[in-house]
């Protein structure tokens, strides 16, 4: 069980190694990356049993799920800093050729990566499926999938969203990132989907709300609904800001898929403690 502060301190790397990654290539989204550093850190340095030697079943392991793929930043840094590859091959993000892509692949055997995401909204069904396999195992771990709010747009999780509560998958936890962005806009403006958290309790769901970006929050609500086995599949209404931690970035679409010049890399790790080192890199 790690402590808060620690956890900070990490998610300071990592958001860091988010804002290098996507200056080097010139290209990346760092908004919502930023916006996640908190989750990802809880989730790998304290609440999930995983084993960065890793199996693509993941039997006797909690399993995570990323639906919105375009924030691989934010996963290749925490896979790479909780010892699943080297840290130095964060240099080769969006690179040809390298297991670091743009979108997280499988082809290219990246530790840590399940799934082919990037074309939103095929998450969640995913992570019913492995829920279903380890009800169905008897391993009782918990699945946990993370989904943007402009995702839920898409009309596949809706179908999920039912079958999981007929499943009585208990044992999945759905994060939706509620940060009010996507790429066009404000999600309101581009399709308001009303009160989430209403829709997914109509059909059957244990709605939890966190704040995402307040470590100690994430810590003690992810540590609450881990266990709970009610019956119900979990969802959490996740508030976070979008580009959280780098000032001109917080809180706007603009940050969504557009890396950095120099000037303004620099202004955002100026504002960002280097706690655990860098990764080598030439440039910045």
């Amino acid at each position: 069980m790690a402590d808060i502060q620690e956890l900070q301190r990490i998610a300071s790397q990592v958001r860091r190694d988010i804002i290098r990654q996507v200056f080097l290539c010139q290209s990346g989204h760092p908004g919502g990356s930023l916006g996640n550093a908190d989750l990802f850190v809880a989730l790998y340095f304290d609440i999930m049993k995983h084993d960065p030697s890793f199996n693509m079943e993941g039997k006797g392991e909690d399993v995570f799920f990323l639906s919105n793929g375009h924030i691989s930043p934010v996963w290749y840094s925490t896979l790479a800093r909780a010892g699943y590859f080297p840290v130095e091959e964060l240099n080769t993000f969006r690179a040809i050729d390298s297991r670091l892509q743009g979108h997280p692949t499988t082809h290219e055997g990246l530790p840590g990566v399940r799934i082919a995401s990037g074309s939103l909204g095929q998450g969640m069904s995913v992570a019913c499926g492995m829920a279903l396999a380890k009800k169905m195992d008897g391993d009782d771990r918990t699945v946990f999938v993370l989904t943007g709010d402009g995702e839920q747009q898409e009309g596949q999780n809706w179908e999920a969203a039912l079958f999981a509560p007929h499943h009585k998958l208990d044992n999945l936890v759905v994060i939706i990132d509620d940060n009010g962005q996507q790429i066009d806009g404000p999600t309101s403006e581009v399709m308001y989907m009303g009160d989430l958290g209403k829709k997914y309790a109509s059909f059957g769901w244990e709605i939890v709300d966190m704040d995402g970006n307040n470590m100690a929050e994430v810590v003690e609500t992810l540590r609450k609904v881990q266990g709970q086995r009610n019956g119900k599949p979990t969802c959490i209404i996740m508030k976070t800001a979008m580009g959280k931690g780098v000032d001109y970035m917080e809180g706007t679409h603009k940050w969504h898929g557009k890396a950095p010049d120099e000037e303004l890399a620099l202004k955002a790790l100026a504002q960002l403690e280097e706690t655990l080192g860098d990764f080598p890199a030439e440039g910045i």
